[in-house]
């Protein structure tokens, strides 16, 4: 279990104001019993949204001056999706030093992940407003590049045929296409040959059991070959 003080480390900054921390980790449950307690996070996690929003579309401008507008906005949404700013937030404990009411603890409050995303939000938004862009800038693109390049990654290497034609068409103004070059083996265990073309010069070769597999591993050569993954 961490503490508030843990947590400021682990950011690499001290809070001027500790209280928008305190606030960031405040869920509304907890304002019913703890009368004292006026001030809960739900301000802080639309403010955080709109930063994270802000601040990830220009990493991802910037970092990738050659990705279409629609694969921008594909990456962008699964980086804030919740899944992904719950697991920014289990990363870093919030779960463990967030103020819930009792019901809500004895529902699993601390590890829902709706919960946790909002809380990591508002700790976003808590940041901006103690420490300014530049710092929550910086907070931000040390979680999210490595996971960015990681789903970039992972995109090229599960539809490898749409990623290259995004690629291909952005970088040389053309359309690849696949020619079936061979076929080997019985009816039932028939492996294929495919190579992908630009023109008339090929840029990877790929082979599976269907025409389909064949044509998604060159691409996925090709990719390689031009430096794209």
């Amino acid at each position: 279990m961490i503490t508030i003080t843990t947590l400021q480390e682990r950011a690499g900054f001290q809070f001027e104001d500790e209280s928008l921390l305190q606030r960031a980790l405040t869920h509304r449950s907890y304002l019913n019993e703890h009368p004292d307690v006026t001030l809960d996070n739900e301000r802080l996690e639309f403010l955080g949204d709109a930063v994270l929003a802000f601040l990830i579309a220009s990493m991802l401008y910037n970092r990738f001056p050659e990705m279409q507008e629609g694969q921008l906005t594909r990456l962008r949404s699964s980086l804030v999706r919740t899944e992904q700013l719950a697991a920014f937030a289990q990363q870093w404990e919030l779960g463990s030093v967030m103020h819930l009411g009792k019901g809500e603890i004895k529902g699993g409050g601390q590890t829902r992940l709706p919960l946790l995303c909002d809380a990591f939000e508002a700790v976003v938004g808590a940041i901006y407003l103690d420490q300014g862009i530049t710092k929550t800038r910086e907070f931000v693109e040390k979680l999210f590049w490595p996971v960015a390049l990681e789903m970039v990654h992972e995109q090229a290497l599960v539809d490898s045929k749409s990623f290259l034609q995004e690629w291909v068409q952005e970088h040389f103004n053309q359309t690849p296409y696949y020619v079936t070059t061979g076929a080997t083996g019985p009816d039932h265990e028939k492996m294929f040959t495919v190579e992908m073309r630009l023109g008339e010069e090929t840029h990877g070769v790929g082979t599976g059991n269907t025409k389909q597999a064949a044509e998604q591993e060159a691409a996925k050569k090709a990719l390689k070959k031009f430096g794209a993954i």
